[in-house]
């Protein structure tokens, strides 16, 4: 499924099979980020996916359960593995576009209106079911989860990174001041804002206005793949999905490579190395 994936890809995304190979050499002491070359491959990131979102919440502890929807075949998955042991601490997906005009073949697409973002004519990435295995809480595999994605953007001539980024539970109540704080500081630009889309949502944009964000309590209820695109510059939806399936609310996140400040690309260009 990978490779018909991978091998079926325009330059410059073709470039993906020589990348496959070199990123191998993306370590630390500790963890290999690889990408997913082989089907028990895939199936090992579909089966974190599935304890980090579902068996989590108590819904269907079989350990070998898997996650999986329609849109795996077209992606390129990420995974990082505890070099000593061989277990799977961390994976997400790719899928790269060649601009907006295939956005309404993603993921994001199923829960967002995003027709302002069909005019992005440069290639972008939907980056998404990115997972941390539950119980290990080590900053590491985030960084080097960002290191594999900037050398992925560098090597690909990736002009935007866009997802879902979720709130654990569907009680509004107990994120309004992470809301707050996202229609304060970080809603996106009015050219990509996201349109209303989902059956259900809590539009925070209009009916926060009013609220102040306590911001340590909002940094603490905020989930730490969106404070890393927030601190690169990245934005967010006016509105949260409430997804009864997974048991989150999700923010549509973009983050434009060009806004990335320069300290910060420069420190994500040497997690890469």
């Amino acid at each position: 499924m990978l490779h018909k994936a991978i091998s079926s890809l325009d330059p410059p995304q073709g470039r993906l099979v020589d990348l496959a190979c070199g990123i191998g050499s993306l370590r630390n002491s500790k963890y290999l980020v690889k990408y997913a070359l082989t089907l028990q491959d895939v199936e090992d990131a579909q089966r974190l996916r599935h304890l980090a979102f579902r068996a989590k919440r108590g819904v269907n502890l079989d350990p070998q359960a898997l996650d999986r929807d329609e849109f795996d075949d077209r992606c390129i998955h990420v995974l990082i593995r505890n070099i000593s042991s061989g277990e799977l601490v961390c994976c997400f997906r790719l899928m790269v576009l060649s601009g907006g005009m295939e956005l309404n073949n993603t993921y994001s697409a199923k829960y967002y209106g995003l027709s302002n973002l069909r005019s992005f004519d440069r290639p972008m990435v939907e980056m998404g079911r990115f997972c941390i295995r539950p119980g290990i809480a080590d900053p590491a595999i985030m960084r080097l989860a960002w290191g594999a994605m900037a050398k992925f953007v560098d090597e690909n001539g990736v002009e935007m990174l866009f997802g879902c980024s979720s709130f654990e539970g569907i009680d509004v109540e107990s994120h309004l001041d992470a809301f707050a704080l996202l229609r304060e500081r970080h809603l996106a630009p009015k050219r990509w804002l996201p349109k209303v889309k989902a059956p259900r949502v809590f539009r925070f944009g209009s009916l926060l206005r009013n609220r102040k964000a306590n911001r340590r309590a909002a940094m603490l209820k905020m989930p730490p793949l969106l404070k890393s695109y927030l601190g690169m510059g990245g934005w967010v939806s006016d509105h949260a999905v409430v997804d009864r399936d997974l048991s989150t609310l999700h923010v549509f996140t973009g983050l434009e490579i060009s806004s990335i400040p320069r300290r910060r690309a420069r420190l994500l260009r040497a997690l890469a190395l």
